[in-house]
């Protein structure tokens, strides 16, 4: 647009210049002056569509920056310019000295160190009568028990159990257990209570009865079977629907009802197996079978109880079975549980007549219905039966009795009845009522026996069976 005044400037000068060619040329102006209008009329043409196409670009600028109609935002440059200056007028915060640091393991605090530690007592009253003797009664605070328990490392438990009576202590379990020695294998040393079926494995405070079941007190004796040794728990592969475990058991020979004459102390071995199986969500079954076998060497012989040395072996073969239902919803107030078991004796003996070597054999077994009628009641009812052997020579008091395992009836036999009831006080707190009849041939005479017993637990583990 600027030049157009300075090409009309130009033409006019050269007009006027030379008024004879310009006269002589009036056609070529008239041309020039027409071909300079429609130059300018392109050129407005060109500015108009210029100032168009301006337009239409702003606009499209303003659009896509969400402008358009509304006042223009703050440019986002002044904007982070703005923030910047905010920022560094604010008072800097005083930096404070750092603290050193020290770093500290909890395994080495004594406290951690400290095993677990609890207590439990087992209180008894008794009422006996039978036929040959008045009615009696006892107090009797059988048992006060020290157990302590704790992990020793990741790998090592430590679990034991001291017992206190009114006439001793002694010490009942003291063992470590080593986990996953390898593949579902576990190893444990020291001294338990082995796995023979499944109520010898539990302390007597546990047990859902005042005491063991009769025939595995006549067998065992009455602290049931507890020696030294070594045990392997396998986790064999499951049977189908069904898992397993075989526990293998290496003790001394130190039980006095078995291996009373084992004076080189011999090891005995126990193998004991299960099965456990799901029935259904609420139902569960279990059954097992165990085995002992130890060996017994020295004899008195003889009316002057001559000693002498013969190796003979002592073996005990066991089943157990048990059935639980717990209804899955129900659990704390209603369950019901059977569990039986059996017991086989043979024991190869030198007979203390001098008649030679000589063979004891004795069974018996248990059978128990338990039910929770309440979240803190619990009744059931237990039968025993024991059968010993006979023998003429049993109980000659120039001789060792070999009661209960031999007696001198013919055909003797011992049976049992026990209902019972127990409440939970609290899980720390129960009692338990009991009423015990029994009666038999060749053993002993008929008897009565009402029990009370107060249990009680202070400290983390309550009332562990084992």
């Amino acid at each position: 647009m600027p030049r157009i005044p300075t090409i009309l400037m130009l033409l006019f000068l050269m007009l006027f210049t030379n008024p004879v060619v310009a006269q002589e040329k009036d056609g070529d102006i008239e041309q020039l002056n027409t071909k300079i209008l429609q130059l300018q009329q392109q050129m407005i043409e060109m500015q108009k569509k210029h100032d168009a196409e301006i337009n239409a670009l702003k606009q499209q600028v303003n659009e896509l920056a969400g402008q358009t109609g509304k006042p223009k935002a703050k440019d986002e440059l002044a904007a982070l310019r703005e923030l910047a200056q905010a920022e560094a007028a604010k008072e800097k915060p005083i930096e404070e000295k750092a603290e050193d640091v020290t770093f500290k393991s909890q395994g080495l605090g004594l406290q951690a160190l400290n095993p677990e530690i609890s207590v439990t007592g087992d209180f008894l009253f008794s009422s006996r009568q039978d036929t040959t003797s008045d009615q009696s009664s006892d107090f009797n605070f059988r048992n006060l028990g020290l157990h302590l328990e704790s992990w020793l490392d990741p790998y090592t438990h430590f679990k034991g159990a001291i017992e206190f009576n009114e006439e001793e202590a002694e010490l009942g379990e003291a063992y470590i257990t080593l986990y996953n020695l390898s593949d579902d294998l576990n190893l444990t040393l020291g001294k338990f209570r082995q796995q023979f079926g499944v109520v010898n494995r539990w302390h007597k405070h546990g047990l859902d009865q005042v005491d063991f079941p009769l025939a595995l007190r006549e067998i065992f004796g009455n602290g049931g079977l507890n020696q030294s040794g070594i045990s392997l728990d396998w986790l064999m592969p499951p049977a189908g629907n069904a898992s397993q475990q075989l526990t293998f058991q290496v003790t001394d020979g130190s039980n006095d009802r078995l291996f009373g004459g084992n004076t080189s102390n011999r090891p005995s071995l126990l193998a004991h197996y299960k099965n456990y199986r799901d029935l259904s969500k609420d139902t569960y079954m279990e059954w097992g079978l165990s085995g002992l076998v130890g060996w017994n060497d020295q004899w008195e012989v003889g009316s002057s109880a001559t000693t002498q040395d013969s190796r003979e072996m002592t073996t005990v073969l066991g089943a157990d079975f048990t059935v639980l239902w717990e209804p899955t919803e129900k659990m704390r107030y209603r369950n019901l549980e059977w569990r039986s078991e059996a017991y086989w004796l043979n024991k190869n003996i030198l007979a203390p007549d001098g008649s030679g070597e000589d063979t004891l054999n004795a069974w018996g077994l248990y059978s128990y219905l338990q039910t929770k009628i309440s979240r803190t009641v619990d009744i059931g009812i237990r039968g025993d039966f024991y059968v010993p052997d006979t023998k003429s020579y049993a109980e000659n008091p120039n001789w060792t009795s070999l009661s209960p395992l031999a007696v001198t009836g013919e055909n003797p036999y011992l049976w049992q009845i026990s209902p019972y009831i127990t409440w939970w006080q609290s899980p720390f707190v129960k009692f338990r009522a009991e009423y015990d009849y029994s009666n038999g041939k060749g053993i002993e005479n008929s008897e009565h026996v009402v029990w009370l017993q107060c249990i009680f637990s202070a400290g983390p583990h309550k009332h562990e069976r084992y």
